[in-house]
């Protein structure tokens, strides 16, 4: 088992940054991805951004260019530097993380809140 933790989220103006942490544990030696999903209030959870092994990253169009997911291999864990929040970033914020060889997101984290203000 896996035990996913984050942290980082706050309230925040528009056009300030935040750095969000997601923290692994327990069985984490056959991690592959990790990544970050967000679900705004009243709408699905969305891909954000992904990590894989040898710095293979993804970041959705919508944050392009403003958010970057970084991650430190040696205390297992991904981060998601957040610049330039928009009202639209304001979310609960998932961490997730994928094992070798799955198809699926098989370990959550609880989310943490972040609320951008106009």
């Amino acid at each position: 088992q896996v035990q996913l933790v984050e942290s980082g989220g706050d309230f925040v103006q528009a056009g300030g940054s935040l750095r969000l942490s997601c923290a692994a544990s327990g069985s984490t030696f056959n991690i592959d991805r990790m990544g970050w999903f967000r679900q705004p209030p009243g709408q699905q959870r969305e891909l954000v951004a992904t990590s894989g092994l040898g710095d293979n990253t993804f970041h959705a169009h919508s944050v392009k260019g403003r958010f970057t997911i970084s991650r430190d291999y040696a205390k297992n864990t991904v981060y998601l530097q957040m610049n330039s929040l928009k009202p639209e970033d304001t979310a609960v914020y998932y961490c997730y993380a994928q094992v070798q060889g799955s198809t699926s997101y098989d370990y959550w984290g609880r989310g943490t809140q972040v609320t951008v203000s106009s």
